[in-house]
């Protein structure tokens, strides 16, 4: 018989945390010990999750200092940057034998922590107790140049646009509407935390220059990769697909996907390889996914799963 567990999502009222309450509803085996805010505090999560059966199940109240009261295996922190280590230091003093997997980019770079962009990392993840969720554009530019790391030849180039939900809900120039109007707004042009995250678990260089639209939800990001020799894209293509053959939330297609394909999808969609015939050590394509799902979590759940040794398309199963 399934083992059942119990998990708390500390942060139910960020985008992210609003995207994987429902993931919890939907999973067989996870019950919800609770959801915080603290900002929020007594929302019922049916004003978050339309589909919340109960009530009288609100957004509570917690601090780091509580965490001994709550009775939970798995933690989510689907917390800001800069925010989770007092989280994770109580919890580990509370529950050292729980699940913690971080949204945040606070222990991407952590060695005690397995990276979790789960289909380049499943040996590692299986059994794993500190999970670091990938970056949304991460996770698209990892997808991609990862199966060719090999044959790379010249630092990627990569060009990124997201939706404004990637900015958060806290107020900016990146989420506001009358800013973004009719309008594209490139930020951070270098040194984003983003592409230290690529290059560092690449093991390669990359450049990233990511973009917000109006958009709410989902990214796109096109790239450009040179190659140590000639290359086509039938045989590029041959890597993704050896790759992702045993992946259900990777699909590589011919032709250039777009947003609409994915949104409110856990699938990352790679395709649209074009080699340019002018020099054909140089390759550019094309990856789309949900920046609030792919890229935050429904991939948390696919890791939690991983890491708890069930099936990976729990709590997944609806979305397409």
């Amino acid at each position: 018989m399934t083992e059942r567990h119990r998990l708390a999502l500390i942060g139910g009222r960020g985008y992210t945390g609003m995207s994987f309450l429902p993931l919890v509803r939907a999973h067989p085996f996870i019950d919800l010990a609770l959801a915080s805010s603290s900002s929020q505090a007594g929302m019922p999560l049916s004003e978050i999750d339309s589909g919340w059966v109960n009530p009288n199940d609100v957004l509570v109240s917690l601090t780091p200092e509580q965490v001994d009261s709550v009775e939970a295996d798995i933690w989510v922190l689907a917390l800001p940057n800069e925010q989770s280590k007092p989280w994770v230091a109580a919890i580990e003093a509370a529950h050292p034998e729980a699940v913690v997997i971080d949204f945040s980019a606070d222990h991407r770079f952590d060695q005690d922590w397995v990276y979790g962009l789960t289909e380049l990392n499943r040996p590692a993840l299986a059994g794993a107790r500190r999970i670091a969720n990938p970056g949304c554009y991460a996770t698209a530019a990892g997808l991609a140049l990862a199966p060719w790391a090999d044959w790379l030849a010249t630092p990627p180039v990569i060009f990124g646009v997201s939706g404004h939900s990637g900015a958060g809900k806290t107020p900016s120039a990146r989420n506001d509407p009358e800013k973004l109007a009719n309008n594209l707004i490139p930020y951070q042009l270098t040194g984003h935390v983003h592409e230290q995250e690529i290059s560092a678990h690449l093991g390669r260089d990359v450049a990233f220059h990511p973009h917000v639209a109006s958009f709410f939800r989902g990214l796109s990001v096109t790239i450009r990769a040179g190659f140590e020799s000639r290359v086509d894209e039938a045989m590029l293509a041959t890597r993704w697909r050896e790759a992702y053959a045993d992946s259900s939330f990777v699909e590589v297609v011919s032709d250039i996907p777009e947003i609409r394909q994915v949104a409110g999808s856990a699938r990352a969609m790679l395709g649209g390889i074009s080699v340019d015939p002018r020099h054909p050590t140089y390759a550019t394509c094309v990856v789309v996914l949900d920046n609030l799902l792919k890229g935050a979590a429904s991939q948390a759940m696919q890791n939690i799963n991983v890491g708890l040794g069930l099936q990976e398309q729990l709590g997944l199963e609806g979305l397409s």
